[in-house]
């Protein structure tokens, strides 16, 4: 190494901070640093003791004891890798996650499409869960970095910063959806943290401590995975005083966390982060937003209502969805070799990490090209996808009573197509050619106003918040929050003329039309 010499100019003022940044190997036991000021030295040749950095320290013309000092500005061997995203541009990750993005649970991800069957509707929706885990993470740290600028009395510490940005880049590892409803994606997500930490380990098992963390560390990134449930605090590694923390990554007091604004590439979450501040509310720390924010906080949940009504909940994406259910439905016992009672169900992939983490989009490829016998009915309903030989759209209607079920709005449908007399007499319905849908949309909260779930600051009471008033909101917020659309599709794709199509598909439109002029709780 070529020594450096260098002379600071004008003299030190009282205040002034020198930064001195530098990469030491692993193999270092010490480095040669020396700051003098004219004959003193302020500190001298400090070395490495584990996480700590230990060094003498000259003061009042004579020589102290060594000193311990954990917040030094050198660290042993810390390499941050810098990751060019198209939305965020260049992202710095901290080496404890790029550790963890090395291995083979986290990079399954990038084989799990973020938007799932609306890559085959828009063919721009061809990113995957790899890439929005790293603009999770992300923002988690620049949140977190925001709030710690802003307000140093919270107190937040570099292991608070790590922790959250883990959980930030983890929240996803329970993807994809295919699982059992009692099951949520935050806990497959957790066994999937749990599987990485314990195979880092395996590999060494300092791993964790190398970089100022413990087990304890490693339950509070699980919980800030599932995010606080309620309102009692039943959290065991961080007092009530941090509570702040777990409204990041998966927020449960009103849906603004770091995970939406990741997918919502247009919505400007700068602003956001600029007004964020941490005010207690009812004895309980929360982020808060700056009250003229009111309006730029409904637009990311009308952000979010409206990329689920045109795109995720987009009427060919559902459908294409539920027959990419169906084929592995179809397939749940037959994709792997082996005698029937030693096969493990797709389904059942949720047992353990190991199963779980071969669940990826290539199962759908392997189906493809399987020429298995018992995977024809599977193989089948794939091929008609590829080939667009999809359930036609008859129509969709608005419910107006709540809570109707899939199957009291297929019995309604049946009866209206039975009672149906078509106006072409060479056209005859079937009910069972029709398949009904039920599809929930809101904007976060199911039938709430998630803004009555922010709190806002003001400029003048920067440290007191509270709900925004409705006086302070636009005239222009919807009455509901929440609504229900039933759709109908015929199923039958066999071949037929187009002629016979076009009339088959006009009286079926006419019924609809009837169905829900009868006021089966439509519009």
């Amino acid at each position: 190494m070529v020594p450096y010499k260098s002379i600071i100019h004008g003299g030190l003022q009282s205040g002034r901070v020198i930064i001195i940044q530098g990469v030491v190997s692993h193999s270092a036991k010490s480095i040669e640093l020396n700051l003098r000021h004219k004959t003193g030295i302020a500190f001298y040749s400090p070395r490495f003791d584990k996480n700590e950095v230990v060094c003498k320290i000259y003061e009042n013309g004579k020589w102290c004891n060594e000193r311990c000092f954990k917040d030094m500005p050198f660290e042993l061997a810390k390499h941050f890798l810098i990751f060019n995203d198209p939305i965020h541009g260049h992202m710095e990750l901290h080496p404890l996650l790029v550790k963890i993005i090395d291995t083979p649970q986290f990079q399954r991800l990038r084989r799990i499409k973020q938007l799932g069957g609306a890559y085959l509707v828009y063919p721009g929706a061809s990113h995957n869960r790899f890439e929005h885990s790293l603009g999770v993470a992300y923002l988690a740290g620049c949140l977190v970095k925001t709030l710690h600028d802003n307000q140093p009395e919270l107190k937040i510490t570099k292991r608070d910063f790590l922790c959250v940005q883990i959980a930030g880049l983890c929240h996803d590892l329970g993807l994809p959806d295919d699982i059992p409803e009692k099951w949520k994606h935050e806990q497959m997500s957790v066994l999937m943290f749990n599987d990485i930490v314990k195979s880092l380990k395996a590999e060494n098992e300092d791993v964790l401590k190398e970089h100022g963390l413990d087990d304890k560390d490693v339950t509070f990134i699980k919980e800030l995975i599932e995010g606080a449930k309620t309102s009692e605090w039943i959290h065991k590694d961080r007092d009530e005083e941090k509570s702040f923390l777990y409204e990041i990554v998966a927020n449960k007091q009103n849906g603004i966390d770091v995970d939406k604004w990741d997918y919502f590439a247009r919505f400007d979450h700068q602003r956001l982060l600029k007004f964020a501040r941490v005010c207690e509310v009812n004895g309980r720390k929360h982020i808060c937003f700056r009250d003229k924010e009111a309006d730029n906080v409904y637009d990311m949940f009308r952000t979010r209502y409206t990329l689920h009504r045109q795109a995720y909940q987009h009427k060919i994406c559902n459908i294409i969805e539920k027959l990419l259910a169906e084929a592995l439905i179809r397939a749940d016992r037959n994709l792997h070799e082996g005698k029937p009672e030693d096969m493990l169900k797709i389904s059942e992939a949720i047992k353990t990490a190991d199963d779980y983490s071969k669940l990826t989009d290539e199962i759908f490829e392997q189906i493809s090209s399987s020429t298995a016998d018992n995977l024809k009915k599977a193989r089948d309903i794939l091929n008609k996808i590829v080939r667009r030989k999809l359930p036609k759209f008859v129509g969709e209607a608005r419910l107006t009573e709540k809570n109707k079920s899939k199957e009291e709005l297929t019995e309604t449908w049946k009866a209206a197509v039975e009672k149906y007399k078509p106006t072409d007499p060479t056209v005859s319905l079937n009910a069972e050619d029709f398949s009904v849908y039920v599809v929930d949309l809101d904007h976060g909260m199911k039938d709430k106003n998630p803004i009555e779930y922010v709190y806002f600051y003001s400029k003048r009471k920067p440290n007191e918040a509270s709900a925004i008033k409705d006086y302070q909101l636009s005239s222009f917020l919807p009455k509901r929050f929440n609504e229900e659309l039933v759709r109908v599709y015929y199923k039958r794709t066999d071949e037929k003329k187009e002629e016979e199509k076009k009339k088959m598909m006009e009286e079926a439109e006419k019924c609809f039309q009837i169905w829900c002029d009868s006021k089966f709780g439509l519009y």
